[in-house]
């Protein structure tokens, strides 16, 4: 039945004949597959039946067939599956590889008229089925290919027909809605794509196109490129309403498909993270979770791990925060004048998470209010409070207090205010004061400058040079000496020996008691000579 159905549409849609009178021809094409039925026309213009139809082949008479009271008689026995009909067509079952060829008939018609027809037929076997291959690659449960990116993947597309073919790689995807990759005549394909990139994920199609028939054969895969950024994930903490919690955020944009994002915490043992203590794991590429207080400690890292399809077990990548309480720094005493502005700083950059800070007044702290008396600027991490106008009310102590979850920490700073006059009389003492250095240096100067007739003039014990004279003073409990020595002259030896006379003087320390003081007390007293030799060498 499928034979019939072929040769019927054979015969309606490719077969084309003229009916002419006296010598003229007509012209068909037609193609059929190997196994079809094909049916080759010749006089097709009225009911007027051949009395004599002949069918030549490239030149060569394969068939005959007279009127129809008598059967057509092949014209040879390899013509077998070769049948002329009533009409004058060549009916040929099963055709095969070899069939394919122009075709000559001619046809007599009463009245001796002849009539002559061109059939050319073409045996032409169109692909059923193109085969393709992709790889290396991973198929999923549907069908979809998987490569990675970077990876170097080829692909190969086959397929058969007679007598020719054409196969075309095609790519349809997100960039493209139609493109030849490349195409060639032959049974086989291959292509190759080096360091594939994401750009590359779409719909490959190998196509198989007969060039005698025209048809077409497609298969086609569809093809995901997965890949993972370089980078690292990005760990952030936000702070919440409440300052005991605090949200430990972590994203890793750039991933296809989404990767999974672990949470969790090192304790510090030997840097092995146990998975009791992972906070939260999802498919996702942004995950924040929600911290209180009494969860964190000074010195333990939070960390957030990126896995991915892509990624080997070991190579994953990661990021980190370390806990750290805070602490602000800055000068503890400031001292202003009344009636001018100072400026208090405070910075504050090494906790994690990062602390909130804020200059509070006094022993109960209470909050500063910025106004025409308090100025509140930040500059990075340096918070400043400018007091305006200041007086001796503004006296006392400033608290720059800082706090994060794991704890609050505060710079005590304390404000001295100083009047006008307080400032005068500083001035004039530091005045008073240089001024007594730099005498004090000057008569030190002077002294150091003039010690020689210090100590041998007339200064400090009273020692004077009278030539070659030199008086010497003894002193005891009761009389003092004193007497001029005169030059000896000098010896041989150009050395000089000098006498010394010591004369007792009497002392006013031997006086009586009764204060007399008359010459008659002065007679009485003896005095004594001893000559000294000084021997100058």
């Amino acid at each position: 039945m499928k034979t019939v159905t072929t040769a019927a549409l054979l015969y309606l849609c490719l077969c084309a004949t003229v009916a002419v009178s006296d010598d003229s021809d007509t012209e068909t094409a037609l193609t059929a597959a190997p196994g079809d039925v094909a049916l080759l026309p010749c006089y097709t213009a009225g009911n007027v039946t051949p009395s004599l139809t002949t069918w030549l082949k490239d030149g060569e008479e394969v068939i005959r067939g007279g009127d129809p009271s008598s059967a057509a008689t092949p014209a040879s026995p390899a013509a077998q599956r070769l049948t002329v009909l009533r009409d004058g067509s060549l009916n040929i079952m099963k055709v095969i590889r070899g069939d394919e060829g122009t075709y000559l008939c001619s046809s007599t018609l009463p009245g001796n008229n002849t009539f002559h027809a061109r059939v050319l037929l073409q045996v032409a076997s169109s692909p059923e089925i193109a085969s393709m291959s992709i790889g290396p690659a991973t198929a999923l449960s549907n069908g979809t290919l998987i490569v990675y990116q970077g990876a170097t993947v080829f692909f190969n597309c086959s397929g058969y027909s007679y007598p020719s073919q054409r196969l075309i790689w095609g790519f349809y995807g997100a960039s493209f809605t139609n493109m030849s990759l490349i195409g060639t005549l032959g049974s086989w394909l291959d292509y190759r794509i080096e360091d594939i990139q994401p750009s590359a994920q779409g719909d490959y199609r190998c196509s198989a196109h007969n060039t005698v028939s025209h048809q077409t054969v497609d298969n086609s895969s569809q093809l995901l490129v997965y890949y993972a950024p370089d980078r690292h994930p990005e760990c952030m903490w936000t702070p919440a309403q409440d300052p005991s919690h605090i949200h430990f955020n972590c994203t890793w944009f750039g991933a296809y498909p989404t990767p999974t994002l672990l949470l969790g915490e090192d304790r510090g043992e030997q840097g092995a993270r146990r998975k009791e203590h992972i906070y939260a794991t999802q498919v996702t590429d942004s995950l924040s979770v929600t911290l209180n207080r009494s969860l964190l400690s000074a010195g333990q890292t939070v960390w957030c791990m990126g896995q991915h399809l892509t990624l080997a077990p070991g190579k994953e990548k990661s990021c980190s925060l370390t806990l750290k309480l805070p602490y602000p720094e800055g000068q503890p005493i400031a001292t202003a004048l009344e009636g001018t502005s100072i400026t208090l700083t405070c910075s504050e950059s090494v906790s994690m998470p990062p602390a909130r800070t804020t200059w509070r007044r006094g022993l109960q702290q209470e909050n500063i209010v910025p106004g025409s008396k308090y100025v509140l600027s930040e500059e990075g991490p340096v918070l400043k409070l400018t007091i305006l106008n200041i007086s001796k009310d503004d006296e006392g102590v400033y608290f720059c207090r800082s706090e994060n979850t794991l704890n609050v920490t505060e710079l005590e700073v304390y404000l001295t205010v100083k009047t006008s006059s307080t400032y005068t009389g500083v001035i004039i003492g530091i005045f008073i004061a240089a001024l007594i250095v730099g005498s004090t240096a000057i008569i030190a100067k002077t002294i150091f400058s003039n010690r020689h007739r210090i100590c041998l003039g007339g200064g400090f014990g009273q020692v004077e040079d009278r030539g070659d004279v030199l008086d010497l003073v003894e002193s005891d409990d009761e009389q003092i000496f004193q007497d001029a020595v005169p030059r000896l002259p000098p010896i041989t030896n150009g050395n000089h020996t000098t006498l010394v006379q010591i004369h007792r003087i009497p002392s006013s320390d031997h006086e009586d008691a009764s204060g007399d003081t008359s010459p008659h007390k002065q007679e009485d007293t003896v005095q004594k000579e001893e000559p000294v030799e000084l021997v100058t060498f």
